[in-house]
């Protein structure tokens, strides 16, 4: 890990077959009511019978290095953090929604027990403990690589230099943390 790590996911739909593990591992993680997530997996299905097929593309907040959901914020309880993470502070939050609305991959959920915001926060908890986020560790076939993109000993500096990637609405200019390797 470098002195300054800036933390990304690469997420290769190629190897997603769409199981859910990372679903309900960030579930069980973030302690979530049934009715909130901050994973989701988006199912494409394209051609036609007999050359049919299907993608899966797993969803999450996108750790935007331009993040609309900070600048709309009146409180200040969505930020960016230095490590690249943006986080809510849900004892500041006071569940106005701005940011949901301002959040173009629809990745924020409000806790209807207590009405604040909150979302995926590449589980920032479990790092200081040389852990992975629930998602990367749980997924059966390797679809998710996380890391410090400022290490370029880390698999995801080697991943990103080797493969063809692509960040979800990128002409939005929110320079998302998350690369997509589409098949």
């Amino acid at each position: 890990m470098s002195a300054n790590p800036k933390w990304a996911m690469i997420i290769d739909t190629t190897r997603c077959v769409g199981c859910l593990a990372c679903v309900a591992a960030c579930h069980n993680q973030n302690e979530l009511p049934m009715t909130e997530y901050f994973n989701r997996i988006e199912e494409q299905e394209f051609g036609h019978f007999p050359n049919y097929n299907r993608r899966f593309t797993p969803m999450q907040c996108q750790h935007c290095d331009n993040p609309p959901c900070v600048g709309v914020c009146p409180t200040g309880a969505s930020y960016k953090r230095d490590d690249g993470i943006v986080a809510v502070d849900i004892k500041k939050c006071i569940g106005c929604k701005y940011c949901i609305l301002s959040c173009p991959y629809n990745a924020r959920v409000v806790n209807d027990e207590h009405g604040y915001v909150h979302k995926c926060s590449f589980c920032a908890g479990l790092l200081g403990k040389d852990d992975l986020p629930a998602c990367v560790g749980t997924c059966p076939t390797g679809v998710r690589v996380f890391g410090d993109l400022n290490d370029p000993n880390s698999e995801i500096s080697k991943l990103a230099a080797t493969k063809k990637t692509v960040q979800i609405g990128k002409d939005l200019n929110t320079r998302p943390s998350i690369y997509y390797i589409i098949g």
